[in-house]
């Protein structure tokens, strides 16, 4: 029996969706290089369905903002790790249709390239398409990002590419520096090691939104498989690596982060840094030890390595994964460290309290305790009004903690609340600075925008449209201005620093200042749950949740009611901008404790996410260690019963 048949047996039988089948069966008789079909026939002979089903039950979605996915599939065949490289990255990505792989990625490239070029024609704009490209340290990161330029320069168009690992926002940075209609960073930022991605930007140097986003996502999924055969040899002909004058373009800006450049010599600040064997090192380092501080680089995961050996996730949002830092503060006595992700878009920390130890701050008190500082700054220079202004804006995600809304408040700036991803935030930005050139043209005035000094273009802002003052959510991304168009871990690094050097001088520490922010606006804390469920089944059960939240909303949890349920999916909800938020699988719950979360399949990841929100008013006598104690207690009853009740509809 032919392996073709086996599958159609297999189908029959029940082992393999109908899905899988028809995926299988094209890829077969597409024509593709020798080792796609003997990978399949390993995987047949040795009837691994279920790693069939995860490989071939859909076609990798190019989604709002690119794709992500395994690179390595849980089972291996031989073919595929022919001979691998030193660091255990094997001959071949995984063949399949759900699996990110040169088919895919070559399918990506040319769909985004039509795309483009489809967008030049109909503005009568007779530019060849631009691509830039940058890519971590995953494996087949680099031969990933080649075999996209290259596909690039044999539809017709010009690409550009790094001679190593660079971080995201440099690329985001790059885009409009460049002048190019578009960017591409092959990431998947903080996911395991398996895993790799294709992120893709627009000419503003922002992941793409509406109306791109659809006509990108449109295009690759008319790209057959029989056309990519022409694409699979990587040819360097033509494409074009950026050199010095790139990176040192990016550090200037990134450098901008910092607002009070003379604190660093004030006061001497000893940092140390990780960037979890990721890129992080290649700016973040340079940054930090210009302005001044004294770093300390943790050298057991400083080389570049898409094992990410010493963790077992390279994410900074977790304990563990700066635990070696947190181990060389202790040894060095270090005032704070700072860890950035593979990508090096996001940042986690460390701080030293008052009784001596290290104590890790969450995103959404980093977000907080910048937001304070940055506005406040901002008002001591003189750049924005004491009183605040409307015309200020401090952008967040909704699933970031209300504190920053009550900072906002406080100060006397819009709080602009956007959907989860850092491209609505870029979004916001985009549209502000469209405002004022649109603005300063009715006055004859033609604006450079990025040659506009900052001061200065601050000022404007605030006369012609809105000032973006700072921008985070509550996954450790943070962006300082409006230079980069997405999240920035080496800037964030930089501005988080200047912060710990202000409180140092002023004989406080970093939990001081956020104490000080509860005792003011009172007391919030914030749990997430993540239910995680893997392949075909896995994507099922999250839709279940999905849908029975619309279908049957919650009514209560445990002995707390629901007080308003919010369905973005379907009702009409604005910011502070009134400008309509897009349509998504978002929920919102208020509860009648005050309490509130909210609910999504994550976009980058096979899980369930839900956001939950507790304060509590510091009146009536209540002492700041007290409510502490009695939110996390009424928290943790809260979360398990939304926990038990998201796990009782996945099973439906």
């Amino acid at each position: 029996m032919s392996t073709l048949e086996s599958i159609k047996a297999a189908g029959e039988a029940g082992h393999l969706l109908p899905s899988t089948v028809g995926n299988a069966s094209t890829w077969l008789q597409a024509g593709l290089p020798d080792w796609v079909n003997q990978s399949i026939d390993e995987l047949v002979a040795q009837q691994a369905w279920d790693e069939l089903n995860d490989r071939f039950y859909r076609e990798l979605a190019f989604g709002t903002g690119g794709m992500r996915g395994r690179t390595i599939g849980r089972v291996v065949t031989k073919v595929e790790t022919g001979t691998p490289s030193e660091q255990g990255t094997p001959e071949h990505a995984a063949a399949g249709s759900n699996i990110l792989n040169d088919f895919t990625l070559v399918r990506a490239t040319v769909g985004l390239f039509r795309y483009v070029s489809g967008f030049l024609k109909d503005a009568d704009r007779p530019e060849v398409p631009t691509l830039v490209i940058a890519h971590d340290v995953r494996h087949f990161s680099r031969h990933f990002c080649e075999l996209a330029a290259s596909t690039w320069v044999k539809l017709g168009g010009d690409a550009f590419i790094f001679d190593g690992p660079r971080s995201t926002p440099q690329l985001s940075f790059s885009v409009r520096w460049l002048g190019a209609h578009c960017g591409a960073v092959i990431t998947a930022s903080h996911n395991p090691p398996h895993d790799n991605g294709f992120k893709a930007y627009f000419e503003d140097g922002a992941q793409v939104v509406a109306p791109h986003d659809k006509g990108i996502v449109d295009q690759v999924n008319g790209v057959p498989l029989s056309e990519l055969s022409e694409f699979l040899d990587v040819s360097g002909d033509r494409v074009i690596t950026l050199g010095r004058a790139a990176d040192d373009a990016y550090l200037a800006a990134a450098s901008k982060a910092v607002i009070d450049t003379e604190i660093f010599k004030q006061t001497k600040l000893s940092i140390g840094f990780t960037n979890i064997h990721g890129v992080g090192g290649v700016a973040s380092m340079p940054l930090l030890a210009h302005a001044g501080c004294d770093v300390s680089e943790v050298p057991e995961q400083a080389g570049f390595d898409p094992r990410f050996p010493t963790v077992k996730s390279p994410n900074p949002e977790n304990a563990e994964a700066l635990a070696l830092a947190v181990k060389m503060a202790e040894e060095k006595g270090l005032d704070v460290i700072v860890g950035t992700d593979p990508d090096c878009d996001r940042m986690g920390c460390a701080v030293r309290g008052n009784d001596g130890k290290m104590h890790l701050l969450t995103g959404n008190q980093i977000g907080a305790l910048l937001a304070d500082y940055r506005i406040s700054k901002y008002k001591e220079l003189g750049w924005i009004p004491q009183d605040g202004s409307e015309n200020v804006a401090l952008v967040k995600t909704f699933v970031t903690s209300p504190l920053q809304d009550a900072i906002g408040k406080g100060h006397g700036v819009k709080v602009i609340n956007t959907l989860t991803g850092f491209k609505w935030i870029a979004s916001k930005m985009r549209g502000y600075e469209e405002k004022l050139t649109a603005a300063m043209l009715q006055q004859g005035i033609g604006l450079d925008y990025d040659a506009t000094p900052f001061e200065s273009r601050a000022k404007l802002l605030q006369e012609h449209s809105t000032f973006y003052a700072f921008g985070s959510e509550e996954s450790y991304g943070y962006l300082p201005n409006d230079y980069v168009r997405d999240k920035d871990g080496n800037a964030a690094c930089l501005m988080f620093a200047e912060f710990c050097a202000w409180a140092k001088s002023r004989g406080e520490t970093v939990l001081d200042r956020l104490d000080a922010l509860y005792q003011k606006h009172g007391y919030y804390t914030e749990g997430t749950i993540n239910l995680y469920y893997e392949g075909a089944t896995g994507a099922e059960k999250i839709k279940r949740i999905l849908d029975t939240y619309r279908s049957n909303p919650p009514e209560a949890f445990g002995d707390v009611k629901v007080a308003k349920f919010e369905d973005f999916g379907v009702q009409d909800i604005r910011d502070a901008d009134l400008e309509l938020i897009p349509k998504q699988d978002l929920y919102f719950v208020t509860l009648s404790n005050g309490y509130s979360f909210a609910a999504r399949g994550s976009g980058t990841e096979p899980k369930m996410k839900f956001y939950v929100f507790a304060n509590a008013p510091l009146e009536d006598g209540v002492d700041l260690a007290t409510a502490k104690a009695q939110v996390a207690a009424e928290l943790t009853k809260v979360k398990d019963a939304i926990e038990a009740d998201a796990k009782a509809r996945a099973e439906g």
